[in-house]
């Protein structure tokens, strides 16, 4: 188990019912970019990774 699956667990138990847009979730990753601008880099992979998920032509 990472050390993120506890927040990723968290996340799942307290909010795992709710349905959000693609565009809320971007909103809340810039606030928390703003926030915390130290993880800019991952905020942007993983928003990246998300936006490219059905592309064929990318390797996992």
């Amino acid at each position: 188990m990472y050390y993120t699956d506890r927040g990723l667990e968290e996340l799942e138990n307290r909010r795992g019912e709710e349905q959000v847009s693609l565009s809320w979730l971007a909103d809340q990753l810039r606030v928390f970019t703003d926030l915390n601008p130290e993880f800019e880099t991952a905020v942007d992979r993983l928003a990246t990774w998300l936006a490219r998920l059905d592309d064929e032509d990318e390797e996992e």
